[in-house]
Formats: C-alpha cells, sequence, structure tokens
C-alpha cells in the first residue's frame, strides 16, 4: 500500500475526497481538513503533521490562489520572492522526508474575479514550475486543462471549481498519483 499526503488550499479540498475514493484500497491517503490557504500555512501544516509524514510516498501539493489574491490593488499578497522562498523550503522539506513530491500548478479563475489574476497566475506558475522542475519535483499541470473552458471548469463565484472541473482535477490528480506510484 502506498502512503500519500494531499497538502493544498480549497482546490485541494474539492478533489480530496474523490481522489481519496478514485485511488481506493492500494492506498492510504490523508489529507487534512483545514484549507492550507497560503504557501506559508502550508510549511505550517507540514510541521504540524511531521509524524504523518515519516514513511510518506507521495505527496500532492497545490498552493497559489491565496498567495496570488491581490486584495488592496497594490500588487499580490505573497510577493514573487516570499513565493519562490517559501514553496523552494517547502520542496526540499518534503523531498527529505517522501519518495516522490507532485506540484500542482495554481487553477485559472474567470476573467470578472476581482481579486486574482490570470496574468498574476500565469506568471506565478512560470517562475515556480522549472524551479520545483530542477530539484526533482513532478509537476501536475491543472492550470491549462481548467483554462481551456472556464465558463465549464469554474464555479460562478469566479474562483474555485465547479462539479465539472472537480471532476476534471480530481481525475489529473488520481492519474498524477498513479503514475509516479508505478516509479516507486
Amino acid at each position: 500500500m502506498k502512503k500519500v499526503i494531499l497538502y493544498g488550499d480549497s482546490i485541494r479540498l474539492s478533489y480530496m475526497n474523490g481522489v481519496k475514493e478514485q485511488l481506493g484500497s492500494e492506498f492510504e491517503v490523508y489529507s487534512p481538513n483545514e484549507n492550507c490557504r497560503f504557501a506559508k500555512f502550508v510549511l505550517r501544516q507540514i510541521f504540524e503533521d511531521r509524524e504523518i509524514l515519516k514513511d510518506t510516498d507521495i505527496v500532492h501539493l497545490n498552493s497559489g490562489l491565496w498567495d496570488i489574491c491581490n486584495l488592496f490593488g497594490d500588487g499580490t499578497f505573497t510577493t514573487e520572492k516570499e513565493y519562490i522562498d517559501c514553496m523552494l523550503r517547502i520542496a526540499d522539506i518534503l523531498l527529505s522526508k517522501c519518495k516522490k513530491v507532485i506540484f500542482a500548478t495554481t487553477t485559472p479563475v474567470r476573467p470578472e474575479n476581482f481579486y486574482n489574476s490570470n496574468k498574476d497566475i500565469i506568471r506565478f506558475n512560470e517562475i515556480i514550475v522549472p524551479l520545483l522542475k530542477e530539484k526533482g519535483v513532478i509537476i501536475n499541470d491543472l492550470y491549462t486543462p481548467v483554462a481551456a473552458d472556464l465558463e465549464k471548469y469554474i464555479a460562478d463565484d469566479m474562483l474555485h471549481l465547479s462539479a465539472a472541473g472537480v471532476e476534471l482535477c480530481t481525475g489529473l490528480v488520481v492519474n498524477k498519483i498513479k503514475e509516479a506510484a508505478k516509479e516507486l
């Protein structure tokens, strides 16, 4: 049995039950009930889960929508440098404790979203993905498939996944975890 941990924000919360169900009895899946919000919150959650992380085979992580939000019109909540530093720190810690680490790119939002922009999301994804790849982190591109049809895959709140988006991302996460498990 492979031990898997899912970390991330409300996007992860939306697909975690489906992932657990679809992975089935061949995988032991842990996912905190807490919304891990920002990258720094993920870092804190990893500390809280230090015992759970022991003997973990695969960690699947997403973090970005909270970091990238622009609440006051003066820039992203988390600066690019802060995001990079924190995400690389998270990657180093997880890579030292787990066999495989997967990072899911931040999902897009509808253009009408007041606080998040796809321009910022694309920029943060483009900055972090190559740096994580260099460390050996597997990339799960959730952005591109969801961006293909924002009306279908993003809910009316212009931020979260719709039912179709949850189904899409659940399948993408399950497939990426199964691919990583085959390499173990």
